[in-house]
Parts: structure tokens; C-alpha cells; sequence
């Protein structure tokens, strides 16, 4: 009997269930989006409820789709929307409140009043003090959610990320665990010592009792019958952030290898090796994952929207009908059209770091249409990547050439050719997008031993773009992109 290993890919925009076969081929996929809150304030929530719901429905209907036996199923990985905070009652398994996505950036203030901890903060979790990580949005829960108190002063409440809320209520065990990776991005633990830290947690008013425990990503966090499904339960032997999971899914588990994930947002990763390595230009350092008894750590940038100004563009300007119809018109654009769209919807990320900054176009002229707007929303994304891995090259020392990259806006060839000529290295596309569930399956497998951790990746082909432009047109073009960012940032 062949076998297969689950993965749960959970994402901002929705649920994932995909199987894996005995060769690491993906065979199988369902899909279960949720509903983005957003408020007039421009909080942005998910229901975790909604969420555990549709975990248990992808992961029943990719298996019931492909007609496989249950039984066949060895283990289950998961991948995660990194920094989404929830909060449950541990007794109940019921949440609290919805959760507070990592895009939301309501807990501004909490971090403004902690601005006098910041080098503290930065030299022990390797990150700039920012509202983007569940430290201040443990905090602001804290605050502001009257039952967090009561459960807290019972013991019965529950802090964590995507991945712990997954694991408490998949497991049998009702386990209140998380993976390396996904501690070290909330702004709680220290990635040297490889401990939660009581100094910041107290400067947060958070109660270190509620939070998780922290295990190997490669580990087994409970078993699992997804809620009676299975008529035999199966180890979770992974959990994994999804660009943890995608730098694994990528095969870059070499000191220097990099990726860029292409998603709703996007993060940058460069593996740097077992020892922590810090930037004073505006890259975070975080943990890449626990495997094999061992840690290893990476250089990350992350950018609050990119794949998302596709969206933008689709659902609220009503310029384009499907995101193709983007790469279409950029290709139609006038080549010497230099208007610049910076997407700070929500403020910038890495390496600005400034959530007061505002979007803007700017360098509109007479000729500027339809498809110079489009082309601009799509050379932003490639801008903001390069940012990024500028800065890589730079705090590394490393010389880097090659770029692997994943996500669906890695679809469009014009974003590709544009990022290779920007970036100034070589972009490698696989032929599979679901890389971070990928990585979680991965993972699992040669954790129990069905896959080889080398040969595992033979199947993967990758098609690549080298850089085009001319040096000179290329500094010109991301010159006038540095100038756009500029004119967006310290505003009140």
C-alpha cells in the first residue's frame, strides 16, 4: 500500500489541505479561504474558529478527493501564517477573541510606550520593536480583552500563534506547543539562549504560564484523528512557519541560499548557518527551524504587501479582473513611463520600519494610463525584494547570485524578468507553488523516515530568468523607486 503524508498549509487568505506521495509529489489539493475583518480603523482579524473549522475541512476533503485509504496516511506537517496572534481558553478550546492578523498594526502605541526597550528587545530576539509581532499583540490582548485576565488569573488561558491554536485542537493531547521558528517571530524569545524571555515578556504584561511550550520543528506535537475522521490517529511530526516552510521546501538549507516567498505579503530569507548572525540595517534575525537536535538560524526581511496589491488592484480599484490581465498590460505599458507606486497601506516593513508611512503614487505624467498603473503595482513587489536582498549581500558578506522563489505572483513572467533585472541575480521558479506546505510535508517524511532528505527534492525542475537590463537603466529605475519611498516616510 502506497503512503502519503498530510500537510496543512494555514495562510492569511485561507486553509490548505495537500497530500504528499511516497515521492514527495504533490497528488492532491483543497482550498477553504476565510474572511478577512477588517475594520473602519483598518484592524485586520480572523475568526479562529472559522479557521479550526476549515483546517478539519481541507484536510477531510483533499483526502476524500483523491479516494485514498486512510489508513495510508503516516504523518502530518503543518505550515502557518506566521505572527497571527490567537487567544483561547485552554479548558474550552474556545477562542476569546478573533485573532489579530499579522498585517494589523493596532498595537502602535503599545510599542511606542516600550520604544525606551528597543536595542533590548532587538539584541536578544534579533527583531526591531514593531507592532507587526505578537509580542505587542499578546499585549494589547492583555489589555484590552477583559476575559485574557480572568482566564490568565485561572490558568486556563492560552496565548500563542497560528501553529499552537492548529496543535491544540488537532492533538489529541490538546497540546499547547510551537516550533522554533515560530517562536523566534514573536518578539518573546531569546534565539541565543533558546528561551522564552521573562524581561520582555513582563514589559508586555504577558504571563510567561500562557504561553507555548517550544519543541523541534521536526518533532512529533501530538497525534491526530482531525476530530474522528481517521480510524487510526497519525503523529503531527511538523510544524513549521510558512517561509521557514518554503525555505525548506526550497532546499536552501545551505549557509547563504536564499528565497523569496511571494504571498499576500512576502518574506525574504537568507540561511546563515547555527549561529545567530545581527543587522544594523533593518533585517531581522530569526530562527529557521529546530531539526535534527540542532538549530539554524536566517537573515529575514518581510514586506507587508505585495502579492496583496494584485488583490488591491482586482477587488477595490476594479482595474483588473484576474491578476494575468496585470502582467498583460505591463507588458503593454510604455517602457519609459517612470511612475512609482509604494504599497505602505499599513505602514512599510523591512528595512524601513516606520508604520506611520502612507501609500502614494507618484511620477504620474499626462501619458500615464491604465497600463502604466498596473505595470507600477507590479514593479513595487520586485522594488521591495530587492530592498531586501541588497541588504543581504551587504550584512552576509555573502555574494549572492541566485534567487528561489515561490508564491503565486511568480506566475508572471514580467515580474520575474523585472525582479531577476532589479535584484541583479539569477530567479529560479520550481514548477510547484505549494512550497510551504511542501517544506511541513518534507519535513514530516524524513522525520519518520519516508523520505530520503537529499533525494528528496530530485523531482523539482525550476525554470530561470537572468538579469536583462543594463546596469545603468537598471540604477536609474531603482534610484527613482528609493526616491518614491522617501517622500512616504515619518508622516504622522
Amino acid at each position: 500500500m502506497s503512503r502519503y503524508v498530510l500537510a496543512v498549509d494555514q495562510s492569511t487568505q485561507g486553509t490548505k489541505g495537500l497530500l504528499f506521495d511516497e515521492q514527495g509529489v504533490l497528488v492532491g489539493r483543497s482550498d477553504c479561504p476565510h474572511q478577512q475583518i477588517i475594520n473602519e480603523q483598518g484592524w485586520v482579524s480572523h475568526n479562529p474558529m472559522e479557521i479550526r473549522a476549515n483546517t478539519l475541512k481541507a484536510c477531510r476533503d483533499v483526502i476524500e478527493k483523491t479516494k485514498i485509504n486512510k489508513n495510508s496516511i503516516v504523518a502530518m506537517g503543518i505550515s502557518n501564517q506566521r505572527e497571527t496572534t490567537v487567544a483561547w481558553n485552554r479548558e474550552s478550546g474556545e477562542s476569546i477573541c478573533n485573532a489579530i492578523v499579522w498585517q494589523c498594526a493596532r498595537a502602535t502605541e503599545l510599542c511606542e510606550k516600550r520604544q525606551h526597550l528597543a536595542d533590548m528587545i532587538q539584541s536578544r530576539t534579533g527583531m526591531n520593536l514593531s507592532p507587526y509581532f505578537p509580542a505587542a499583540k499578546m499585549g494589547w490582548i492583555m489589555e484590552n480583552v477583559p476575559e485574557a485576565k480572568e482566564l490568565a488569573a485561572s490558568g486556563k488561558l492560552a496565548l500563542g500563534t497560528i501553529d499552537s491554536w492548529l496543535v491544540s485542537f488537532l492533538s489529541l493531547e490538546r497540546n499547547h506547543k510551537t516550533d522554533y521558528s515560530n517562536a523566534s517571530r514573536t518578539q518573546l524569545f531569546d534565539i541565543s539562549k533558546l528561551c522564552w524571555d521573562k524581561d520582555i515578556c513582563d514589559a508586555f504584561g504577558i504571563p510567561m504560564e500562557v504561553l507555548p511550550q517550544v519543541s523541534m520543528s521536526d518533532s512529533c506535537f501530538g497525534m491526530t484523528d482531525l476530530d474522528g475522521f481517521l480510524e487510526k490517529p497519525i503523529p503531527i511530526h511538523s510544524v513549521l512557519g510558512d517561509s521557514h516552510g518554503a525555505l525548506f521546501g526550497q532546499n536552501c538549507r545551505k549557509p547563504g541560499q536564499v528565497k523569496a516567498t511571494y504571498g499576500t505579503g512576502s518574506s525574504v530569507m537568507m540561511n546563515v548557518g547555527d549561529k545567530p548572525k545581527f543587522s544594523q540595517s533593518g533585517l531581522v534575525t530569526s530562527l529557521a527551524w529546530g531539526m535534527n537536535g540542532k538549530v539554524e538560524y536566517v537573515f529575514e526581511g518581510n514586506l507587508n504587501y505585495t502579492g496583496a496589491v494584485m488583490t488591491w488592484l482586482r477587488k477595490d480599484v476594479g482595474l483588473i479582473e484576474a491578476d494575468q490581465e496585470a502582467t498583460e498590460m505591463a507588458y503593454k505599458a510604455n517602457p519609459k513611463d517612470r511612475t512609482y507606486f509604494v504599497p505602505a497601506f499599513s505602514g512599510l516593513g523591512a528595512p524601513y520600519w516606520d508604520a506611520h508611512a502612507t501609500g502614494l503614487f507618484t511620477g504620474i505624467s499626462r501619458t500615464t494610463g491604465r497600463n502604466e498603473i498596473a505595470k507600477a503595482c507590479l514593479d513595487c513587489i520586485a522594488y521591495q525584494i530587492t530592498d531586501l536582498t541588497d541588504l543581504m549581500r551587504q550584512d552576509s558578506g555573502v555574494t549572492l547570485d541566485t534567487l528561489r522563489v515561490d508564491g503565486g505572483p511568480t506566475a508572471s513572467r514580467y515580474l520575474m524578468q523585472f525582479q531577476s533585472d532589479m535584484a541583479q541575480v539569477t530567479v529560479q521558479v520550481p514548477n510547484l507553488q505549494e512550497l510551504s506546505g511542501m517544506g511541513a510535508a518534507y519535513a514530516a517524511g524524513i522525520a519518520m523516515g519516508l523520505y530520503d532528505s537529499e533525494k528528496i527534492y530530485d523531482h523539482i525542475q525550476r525554470r530561470e530568468y537572468l538579469p536583462a537590463l543594463s546596469k545603468e537603466e537598471r540604477n536609474q529605475r531603482y534610484a527613482g523607486w528609493k526616491n518614491a519611498v522617501k517622500q512616504t516616510l515619518n508622516h504622522p
